[in-house]
């Protein structure tokens, strides 16, 4: 349950980031060309695998592990926004989670063009703001 309350909380962040300065869209302008689009499903596709290796082929130092497909981005190619796991690589390190976006040119070529860490510790320290209904648990 949480690893689907931190997937909707990052997807809807990625959805007002990207849309940040375009007014007020219509929601079929979503799928326009530059729009962000959050995925249906966390679950990543093969093929963003695939453009998730190859842009991590030769990478050094921190290990990243996806977890979650967040969403895509339509340019000239795609961009990609994936939730990964990552540790630095050395004996003991603890694990952190990032969102990585990656570039896939028109050939399926990738590259990585941000990391952005996320202090999930942030998110903890705030009372929670959801309120129970009457004979529900925690």
């Amino acid at each position: 349950m949480k690893k689907f309350l931190v997937c909707t909380v990052l997807s809807a962040l990625l959805m007002a980031g990207g849309m940040m300065g375009q007014g007020e869209a219509a929601p079929q302008d979503a799928r326009l060309m530059g729009g962000w689009n959050a995925t249906e499903s966390p679950e990543i596709p093969e093929e963003v695998t695939e453009v998730f290796q190859k842009a991590f082929d030769g990478f050094v130092g921190v290990d990243y592990e996806p977890v979650a497909y967040l969403g895509y981005q339509i340019v000239a190619g795609k961009n990609h926004c994936l939730l990964c796991q990552a540790r630095v690589v050395y004996p003991d390190a603890e694990p952190y989670y990032a969102l990585v976006y990656l570039y896939e040119d028109l050939s399926g070529n990738g590259e990585i063009k941000n990391i952005v860490p996320l202090d999930l510790a942030e998110f903890s320290s705030k009372k929670e703001e959801v309120s129970l209904k009457e004979g529900e648990e925690k």
